[in-house]
């Protein structure tokens, strides 16, 4: 990564605050380790509960740790009261995922005032070895202001007044009417 400044100097309180409000992260047991000027580490316990059918780590599992990484070692370097959103990534999958603990490190590549390149990594531990279990390259877009708290940040159907039954616009129910008719009509 170029040698930048971060713009926000108390950074790490302002990540730190801002992962500790991450329900997702707190759901799967995710603790946010270790914060430096673009670059970021999530430790995650091995649980079985968060594993897929052959007894290995989630790839969204996985996915989701490695992306907020980046998205917080792309915060690190914004100015104070700036978030991100992940606009794109793509991960790939280097080996099955297992052991005591995964370790997602996430770092800028190439900082900008509105879009930052990230890449990060996963590692899985056990004992004293490290095996990557996948890489991962994302684009983070800064957000100026704390979205999660603005009214503006709610979704059109949090805002929408409740319709009473039979006013909505559009409804599945009277598109799948309408297609059984249609075939069960005798020709």
């Amino acid at each position: 990564m170029p040698a930048v400044d971060p713009q926000n100097p108390d950074f790490e309180s302002a990540v730190r605050e801002s992962f500790d409000g991450l329900a997702l992260m707190r759901t799967i047991g995710a603790t946010l380790e270790h914060v430096t000027a673009g670059e970021v580490e999530i430790v995650l316990p091995f649980r079985n509960d968060l594993t897929q059918h052959h007894g290995f780590m989630a790839a969204a599992v996985l996915t989701a740790v490695v992306d907020v990484a980046c998205g917080y070692a792309a915060m690190t370097l914004m100015p104070a009261g700036s978030s991100v959103l992940t606009i794109e990534y793509k991960a790939n999958f280097l080996a099955p995922a297992r052991g005591e603990r995964m370790v997602a490190r996430g770092r800028v590549i190439r900082p900008g005032r509105t879009v930052t390149v990230c890449a990060g990594d996963v590692v899985a531990i056990d004992g004293r070895t490290e095996r990557p279990v996948a890489t991962l390259l994302a684009t983070m877009m800064r957000v100026a202001g704390d979205h999660a708290s603005r009214p503006e940040a709610t979704t059109r159907a949090q805002r929408a007044p409740a319709h009473p039954r039979g006013s909505r616009r559009w409804c599945l129910c009277r598109a799948w009417n309408t297609h059984r008719r249609d075939v069960t009509a005798p020709a």
